[in-house]
């Protein structure tokens, strides 16, 4: 039974399936690297590239498998070449043309002496010299000539040295000159590579000058006025026009005859010279006789510390009777001053050129003084740019100095129309009309065309009397007045944005100065530096006070924040205008219009900039804050316009029309020519405001001035920095 059993069990026995699984008995994974071993013989070779392998390996690697002798080189051009290295095994022999300077690097392998290397083009003396078997050779090329390795596998290159040319620099169109003295010499520069640097020489030229009065005796020695000249920021350097801009009105070459020399220099030390260019070293033209006669002083002491006596006699002959001689009874004291202590170094044995300099330095802001004049009053500002444009129409002053005072006459008209205007607006009453004078705007400006065109025809006499005629007409208007009565929401609001724009625009120069000051610090010494503190202090205190006057509304609304520097910090003075542009918004009229919308909008980006220009100051990042508080006026003044485009749409919807001279809205007021004064008290409106040739002519020389500071090297690096910036964002 149990035999039955068992052979019953066995029948139904089955063999055990197979395990292919390798994992247990391959922990390693090696059949996996036996996999990858197969797959890339496959790919990349066989057994009959194995066993020809050594007949494919070439050059010196081969060589030096086999034992054989072998070589390498190069040759490297000089980096400011800008051309890349040359492998000389792969160049056939033959004629071989690479830049004078290029240094050649050879190497040979195998026994010594198997190989020898000849050449003739880098004239190697002295310690130079190695033997021509010498495994590691290096050398410059100076000269063509021939390079040669002797042995298997050598080969022989016909060298041509081309040489670096030096650059060449020449002046380009006509020298400019403005009325204020800058000089503006273009120029062109071309190099066969590139023109790393350059600089302009200015030297007296005594052949050529008028040696009169002053200028008789022997001038004392001076250096040579060197001047950096500017590079391309951007683009290629081999070849570029650019701009020499600088004022030297207060150089004591200044208006007198020079010569001026270019040169530029490449990455070899090469420099090429332009041919030296005779000329009147530009500088500062004074029309007011009294101004021009103290600039002629100065340039005499200037001119050599003999001259002290003669400079003494002549200012006491000027100030001997000041009454109805000087108009500004300040410089007559300070004229006065100078001349004390002018006599004080006479007696005690003459001017240390430390003295002569800080004198010069008073002469000519005090001839500036007497020149300008107190800019206060329109009435006398626009006097004196009438004796000025005479004085320059007698003295024959070129025509840019005369299209400068053309316009500086046109900016003092403007300036005392306006100040008619506001003085009308706080008079009681109307004035009869046969007491009234109006002239149109086209009718002035009809009467500047007609002065200009006889100046350019040189018929002087009749221009001077038109002048004459125009200043009379301009003394003799009357302002009329308005009705008066309450403002409007729109106008307060106007007022308001206007006076939060002059806010944000002196924060920023405050902002500014004190970014200079940085700048200053540990330039000079601490005694001239207090001196100076506290006469800039002064100065700009006055110059404060005389605007603080002015302003109104806003510099009370703003309170501590507002008062200067010494009242808070700048980030506070940043925060209470952020603070009352809010306030202002929520009082914005023109709620639901396209116009209203956008004028919120441009208001919304103006707080978000002021934002950022606070927490600059308060990171005491000055440049940073500067650029976010441009960004806060661009913005303001966006707001302002949109918002005036909101309120001009209201009234005419509500069919307000406009009023005849003098009468009606306030909104409408308008100033003696008949223009619209506008609900800040500006004369015109904003609608032109960037149209015309001066505003482009006034662009590009605010873009050249700042490439021109961008470009000097003496200037600190975080000025320059931040002068790029604004060039890469305008």
């Amino acid at each position: 039974t149990h035999v039955a059993r068992m052979a019953d069990r066995a029948a139904k026995a089955r063999a055990v399936e197979p395990d292919l699984r390798l994992s247990n008995r391959d922990p390693f994974a090696l059949r996996y690297l036996a996999l990858t071993a197969f797959v890339i013989a496959v790919l990349f070779g066989s057994l009959w590239r194995v066993a020809t392998v050594g007949d494919i390996v070439t050059g010196p690697a081969g060589g030096a498998l086999t034992g054989g002798p072998a070589w390498e080189g190069w040759v490297e051009p000089p980096a400011y070449t800008g051309r890349p290295s040359l492998y000389l095994n792969d160049i056939a022999a033959g004629a071989l043309e690479v830049p004078e300077g290029s240094r050649v690097t050879l190497r040979l392998y195998g026994e010594v002496g198997a190989l020898t290397v000849t050449e003739t083009v880098s004239a190697r003396t002295g310690d130079e010299v190695v033997s021509a078997a010498d495994p590691a050779q290096e050398f410059q090329i100076g000269q063509s000539g021939g390079i040669e390795i002797d042995g298997p596998g050598g080969r022989a290159w016909q060298i041509t040295a081309t040489p670096d040319a030096p650059p060449v620099i020449a002046p380009a169109g006509e020298l400019d000159r403005s009325a204020g003295g800058e000089m503006r010499r273009p120029f062109t520069a071309s190099d066969d590579y590139a023109v790393v640097n350059g600089r302009a020489e200015i030297a007296l030229d005594i052949a050529a000058l008028d040696r009169r009065h002053g200028l008789v005796a022997e001038p004392e020695p001076r250096e040579v006025l060197i001047l950096d000249l500017p590079m391309t920021i951007t683009g290629d350097r081999s070849e570029f026009t650019e701009t020499l801009i600088e004022d030297l009105s207060k150089h004591p070459f200044a208006n007198l005859p020079v010569t001026l020399t270019l040169i530029a220099g490449d990455a070899s030390d090469q420099e090429g010279r332009a041919d030296p260019e005779a000329m009147v070293l530009p500088g500062r033209r004074f029309f007011d006789p009294l101004a021009a006669a103290v600039i002629e002083q100065r340039r005499d002491l200037l001119w050599t510390r003999a001259n002290l006596p003669r400079v003494i006699q002549l200012v006491r002959a000027v100030t001997h009777r000041p009454e109805g001689f000087f108009r500004d009874q300040g410089a007559y004291l300070q004229l006065r001053v100078v001349l004390r202590r002018m006599e004080a170094a006479q007696n005690a044995g003459g001017l240390t050129p430390e003295a002569r300099d800080e004198m010069a330095e008073v002469l000519w802001e005090i001839a500036l003084k007497l020149e300008e004049g107190d800019l206060a009053d329109a009435l006398e500002r626009l006097r004196r740019a009438q004796d000025r444009l005479s004085e320059a129409m007698k003295n024959g002053a070129s025509d840019a100095e005369i299209a400068e005072l053309m316009r500086e006459l046109a900016e003092a008209m403007q300036d005392y129309m306006r100040q008619l205007a506001e003085q009308g607006e706080g008079q009681d009453g109307q004035q009869s009309a046969e007491n009234m004078q109006e002239v149109t705007g086209d009718q002035l400006q009809a009467m500047m065309d007609e002065i200009q065109r006889l100046m350019e025809e040189g018929r002087m006499a009749e221009a001077q009397a038109l002048l004459d005629q125009l200043m009379e007409m301009m003394q003799n208007m009357q302002v009329t007045q308005g009705e008066g009565g309450p403002r409007s929401p729109g106008q307060q609001a106007m007022e308001g944005l206007g006076e939060t724009l002059r806010d944000q625009q002196e924060l920023s120069d405050d902002a500014f100065r004190d970014l200079q000051e940085q700048f200053q610090e540990g330039q000079q010494g601490q005694q001239g530096q207090q001196g100076e503190g506290q006469d800039g202090q002064q100065g700009s205190e006055g110059q404060g006070n005389q605007q603080g006057m002015g302003q109104g509304e806003g510099d009370r609304r703003l309170g501590e924040g507002g008062g200067g520097n010494d009242a808070g910090t700048l980030a506070e003075r940043q925060r209470a205008l952020r603070n009352e542009l809010e306030r202002q918004e929520r009082n914005l009229p023109g709620a639901g219009t396209e116009e209203g919308d956008a004028a919120r909008d441009a208001l919304d980006r103006a707080g978000r900039a002021m934002d950022n220009a606070e927490d600059a100051l308060r990171a005491d990042d000055l440049a940073g804050a500067l650029d976010d508080q441009a960004e806060a006026m661009e913005a303001l003044r966006d707001g302002m316009r949109n918002l005036g485009e909101a309120l001009a749409q209201e009234q005419r919807e509500n069919g307000q029309q406009g009023q005849t001279l003098g009468q009606g809205d306030p909104m409408n007021r308008r100033d003696p020519l008949g223009r619209d004064i506008g609900n800040s008290g500006r004369i015109g409106t904003d609608e032109n405001l960037l149209q015309g040739e001066d505003i482009y002519r006034r662009a590009e020389e605010l873009l050249d001035e700042i490439r021109r500071r961008s470009g000097d090297q003496s200037r600190p690096d975080l000025e320059r920095d931040y002068l790029e910036r604004l060039l890469d964002r305008f």
